[in-house]
């Protein structure tokens, strides 16, 4: 749950290194985060007491399935928002990686294979979007944008809207039952992602460079740093998380769709937002997003067991969104609140 600002000088990693260590805990402590820490605690304590069932094994299990896709690609997000760049596309990647690996299988192609070629087609799209971004200079926003609508309606014309079944007995389909420990293969892998984002993020140049990018994008390039190859990989890398959400989702569900992950790419922006990363760039947080996405999950699950209308879920998260966007443009006068109240220095 902290955030870094990178003053990039001769060496950026050991700078923003040095300045970490000259701030306190406190300084260096992303508030919104812990805000949004509360409010889920809040939330998970009041849909324990309004539902019987909110806290039964197999509530818990299924709400880490529910939240495991927009955790994993929400890490990838991460690197891209705090880089000061956005993604929009990840919805429609998820959607084209489940359909076609769908196909692929139908075609006769092995599980192995068909992973592999998951992957290299969500990091292909994701390299696409970061090239025209890095190298030709136009905005994320767009280029997504435009990506989100080719990259659908691609799946759509392959599969003429069709959604394509997956064979039980494929190893493909074995991923979306199996489970360890109570939890399934999706939950232990968007935790495992989680774990790999705080190490890139926090522990490594890339992360900083990332960092100081989204904060002081001309100091990182007169340090000597490849800006457009950082931002690049940040997209690249949230391609590539989209192709496994959508290995993972068209794995469970036991059939790729070109229709699923419809507004996709709202709920994780909102997970990463939620959790207190900037939409300015600059300050970024995996454990934020985890938070974030986490929320998201329980508000829209225990409204389910609540039994109460599915159309009232985009509305309440969609507020708290506006909500915490507002708390991040005001993180100063936010942390000086709480600074008071805490009597921390």
């Amino acid at each position: 749950m902290t955030a870094t600002t990178a003053r990039a000088t001769g060496s950026p990693a050991p700078a923003v290194a040095r300045l970490a260590q000259q701030r306190t805990w406190w300084e260096r402590t992303n508030k919104a985060t812990l805000v949004m820490a509360a409010v889920t605690l809040l939330v998970f304590v009041f849909f324990a007491l309004a539902t019987d069932n909110f806290l039964t094994l197999g509530n818990v299990s299924n709400l880490a399935t529910q939240v495991a896709p927009a955790l994993i690609v929400g890490v990838a997000m991460t690197f891209v928002i705090t880089a000061g760049q956005i993604d929009l596309s990840v919805g429609s990647i998820v959607a084209f990686v489940s359909a076609t690996c769908a196909q692929l299988l139908v075609a006769g192609w092995d599980s192995s294979l068909v992973f592999l070629a998951g992957l290299a087609m969500g990091l292909g799209w994701g390299l696409v979007n970061g090239w025209f971004t890095a190298y030709q200079r136009i905005p994320a926003f767009i280029v997504t944008l435009a990506t989100l609508s080719v990259v659908r309606g691609l799946a759509l014309f392959t599969t003429e809207g069709f959604s394509v079944p997956i064979e039980s007995w494929t190893a493909f389909a074995r991923l979306g039952t199996a489970r360890w420990l109570g939890l399934s293969s999706s939950a232990w892998i968007a935790l495992a992602f989680a774990v790999l984002g705080v190490v890139l993020l926090h522990h490594t140049r890339f992360g900083q460079y990332v960092i100081g990018i989204g904060s002081a994008e001309e100091s990182v390039r007169r340090a000597g740093v490849n800006v457009r190859l950082v931002k690049m990989a940040a997209l690249g890398f949230s391609g590539l998380a989209a192709g496994v959400a959508g290995i993972l989702i068209a794995a469970r569900l036991g059939s790729g769709s070109a229709n699923s992950a419809q507004g996709f790419e709202l709920t994780v922006i909102a997970a990463v937002v939620l959790g207190g990363t900037s939409l300015l760039g600059g300050r970024g947080t995996i454990v934020g997003t985890l938070i974030g996405a986490v929320l998201t999950g329980v508000i829209a699950n225990g409204l389910t067991l609540m039994s109460v209308s599915p159309y009232l879920t985009p509305i309440i998260t969609g507020t708290v969104l506006v909500v915490v966007i507002w708390v991040n443009l005001r993180g100063a006068d936010l942390g000086s609140v709480l600074r008071k109240l805490t009597g921390a220095r």
